[in-house]
């Protein structure tokens, strides 16, 4: 398949389109961007810096990849923005490439759906499957697991992970990690419960879902400390691996507030 290039887009020497990339009118692409095949920038796109743009994806009018991060520090390093393949990015949405002390590289993850105004800050990893809606904004550094949908005008603080299968509500501000399968809403976000429609949706099992709940529970409970809780959860439910995700998940970074529930579950 042929390259299709509108007369009024600019494509820098030194850009690489694959086979079947089609380029819409007024896009302007930069030196260091790599394009997938069969990916289509519908118009007036920017692609920018050094970007790898993935196979498939589908980039509508007025979006940026491989802006400049928003960060003070950045002195113009040559960074990496890397995004999958089979995305739709809607118009004005906006993924800024990496600094240098936070490893150079933001990454997207494929099969995602990023709509119109939402942002993806610089060195953020994230998964497959994902769903930013309308004005959604991710800070540095924020780590997302597959699956995760962020509602509209929700802003996750940077640093901040949440795990595979979470919910955010709309107009949250998450600032501490979601565990994954969470539901988590409210300014600040707390957590509401587990996301029971999108893992009904995904096709885990009935047992599965009892045994997050029932794992829930446990966890949450206001009996014991913290710590005594999630030590008792881990033995009680050691062979779901829904459950131990969630332990593993809270374990791997000590360092960071947590999402809790602001009542009793």
């Amino acid at each position: 398949m042929s390259v299709e290039v509108h007369p009024t887009a600019i494509v820098a020497k030194g850009a690489e389109l694959g086979d079947g990339v089609s380029v819409g009118p007024f896009c302007v692409i930069g030196a260091k961007v790599r394009i997938g095949a069969g990916t289509r920038l519908h118009s007036h796109v920017v692609v920018e810096g050094s970007t790898e743009l993935g196979r498939n994806n589908q980039v509508y009018p007025f979006a940026v990849l491989g802006g400049p991060p928003q960060h003070t520090a950045y002195k113009g390093e040559d960074t990496r923005l890397v995004i999958g393949d089979d995305n739709l990015i809607r118009e004005h949405a906006t993924m800024n490439l990496g600094t240098v002390n936070g490893g150079g590289v933001t990454r997207v993850g494929s099969n995602g759906l990023y709509m119109i105004e939402s942002h993806v800050g610089h060195d953020c990893v994230v998964g497959d499957h994902v769903i930013l809606t309308k004005q959604a904004t991710l800070g540095g550094h924020c780590q997302l697991g597959d699956y995760v949908i962020v509602g509209g005008l929700a802003a996750v603080h940077q640093f901040t992970r949440v795990g595979r299968h979470a919910m955010i509500g709309g107009l949250a501000a998450v600032v501490k990690d979601v565990i994954p399968y969470g539901s988590v809403w409210g300014n600040h976000a707390h957590l509401e419960g587990l996301n029971l429609v999108g893992l009904k949706r995904r096709g885990f099992s009935r047992e599965s879902i009892n045994t997050l709940r029932a794992a829930y529970r446990l966890l949450f409970a206001d009996e014991g400390t913290f710590q005594e809780r999630l030590e008792d959860t881990a033995e009680t439910y050691a062979g779901s691996p829904e459950v131990m995700e969630i332990i593993d998940f809270i374990r791997a970074d000590a360092t960071r507030p947590l999402c809790l529930p602001d009542r009793e579950v």
